[in-house]
């Protein structure tokens, strides 16, 4: 993958944990995904981005 060793990976994403630590990982990851997805839609010409708060989804599970 992209020239580096199995090895390689796993050490980087151990980096990873110990510098962002466990809670703030799926933080960063579903971050990371609304920004793919809305680079997405960008690029095929839609002018929607989804920008929701925190606060936003859990009055909208309340509900």
């Amino acid at each position: 993958m992209f020239g580096y060793s199995p090895l390689a990976i796993i050490i980087i994403l151990l980096l990873i944990l110990v510098i962002f630590g466990a809670g703030k990982l799926p933080e960063i990851g579903s971050s990371l995904g609304k920004g793919i997805k809305n680079f997405k839609r960008a690029f095929e010409g839609k002018d929607e981005i989804e920008l929701k708060s925190k606060k936003g989804e859990e009055e909208n599970r309340d509900s």
